[in-house]
C-alpha cells in the first residue's frame, strides 16, 4: 500500500468531512458532530496503517478496525468507499431502506468487520478478534475506536481487564476524546479523568496524542505496533465537530442531526478552508 504523506493526508480528510456532511445531510439525519471529531483517526487507519485489500475484503491476513462508537459510522463509510471497498455513490445511499449503509455500523457493508451501535460492546469483539489471531497463529492487529461517553459503560472496563490479563499486544485501542456526549460535557456527566491513569492502572501501554494531527496520529500507532506483552491505548484529544465552527460550538446538538441545506453550504466553505 503507497503511504501518503501528511499533507496528503490532510487533503484526504478535508474531502472526507465534505463526504460525511453531504451525505448525512442527504439522509435528513445522523450523527455530525461526532463523526467529524474521528476523521483524522480513521483516515490514518486506512491510508497510513491498516493492512488490507479492497478487493479481497476477507482476506484472512488483513487487519481488523471495529468502529466501537458505531453512530460515527459516516466517517467509516465515506473512507472505505474512497478506498475502494464499493462505489462513492452509495454514499448517497445513507439510511435509505435497502442501502448497505445503515445508520450505524453493520456487517452488510463491504469492509466493515462488526454491527456495532449498541456502546460498550467494541472493545469486547476487538478482544476476541485479537486472541483468535494468537490461536491461529495470524500476525494480523486488530484496532478499535471508542467514544469518550462510551467509558460509562462497564462492558469497556471488563474488557480493559480482559486484554491486560491475556496481554494482548496485537490490539491497540483508540479513545475519541471529544470531551463531549449525548447529555453535554463528559466531566459534568461522569468524569473520566484521570483518563491517562485509569488505563495505566488497568496494565495498558497508555500513549496520549492531539487527535488532529496526523503526525501524532501515525507515530502513536507506530509505536504501538512495538509494544509486547500488553495491549495499547492512545488517548486522541479532539473536538467534536471539527472543522464546522457552529456544530463545534453546540456539539451535542447535533449528536443526531444532520444540516439543511443553507447550513451545508456554509459548512463545506469552512472545511474547503482548514
Amino acid at each position: 500500500m503507497n503511504k501518503p504523506n501528511v499533507d496528503q493526508l490532510k487533503d484526504l480528510a478535508k474531502e472526507i468531512r465534505k463526504d460525511v456532511l453531504t451525505m448525512l445531510s442527504e439522509a435528513g439525519s445522523g450523527h455530525t458532530s461526532g463523526s467529524l471529531s474521528c476523521v483524522e483517526i480513521v483516515v490514518a487507519l486506512y491510508y497510513y496503517k491498516l493492512r488490507h485489500d479492497p478487493k479481497n475484503i476477507k482476506w484472512p491476513e488483513r487487519d481488523r478496525f471495529i468502529l466501537s462508537k458505531g453512530h460515527t459510522c459516516p466517517t467509516l463509510y465515506a473512507v472505505l468507499a474512497r478506498r475502494g471497498f464499493f462505489p462513492c455513490e452509495a454514499l448517497m445511499t445513507l439510511r435509505k431502506r435497502g442501502s448497505i449503509l445503515q445508520g450505524h455500523a453493520s456487517l452488510v457493508t463491504p469492509g466493515c468487520e462488526a454491527s456495532t451501535g449498541s456502546l460498550g460492546q467494541g472493545l469486547s469483539i476487538a478482544d476476541g478478534m485479537a486472541l483468535s489471531a494468537r490461536l491461529d497463529f495470524k500476525d494480523y492487529r486488530v484496532y478499535c475506536l471508542l467514544g469518550d461517553g462510551e467509558l460509562d459503560e462497564g462492558q469497556v472496563w471488563e474488557a480493559a481487564m480482559t486484554a491486560a490479563h491475556y496481554k494482548v499486544d496485537n490490539l491497540c485501542a483508540i479513545i475519541d476524546y471529544n470531551k463531549q456526549q449525548i447529555d453535554g460535557w463528559t466531566s459534568d456527566i461522569k468524569n473520566l479523568e484521570p483518563i491517562k491513569d485509569k488505563w495505566l492502572s488497568f496494565g495498558w501501554h497508555t500513549i496520549e496524542i492531539d487527535g488532529h494531527d496526523f503526525k501524532q496520529i501515525m507515530d502513536a500507532l507506530d509505536r504501538a505496533e512495538m509494544i509486547k506483552g500488553k495491549p495499547t491505548m492512545i488517548i486522541a484529544h479532539t473536538v467534536k465537530g471539527k472543522g464546522v465552527s457552529f456544530v463545534e460550538k453546540n456539539a451535542p446538538g447535533y449528536h443526531g442531526t444532520a444540516l439543511k441545506k443553507d447550513d451545508l453550504e456554509k459548512a463545506l466553505k469552512e472545511i474547503e478552508g482548514l
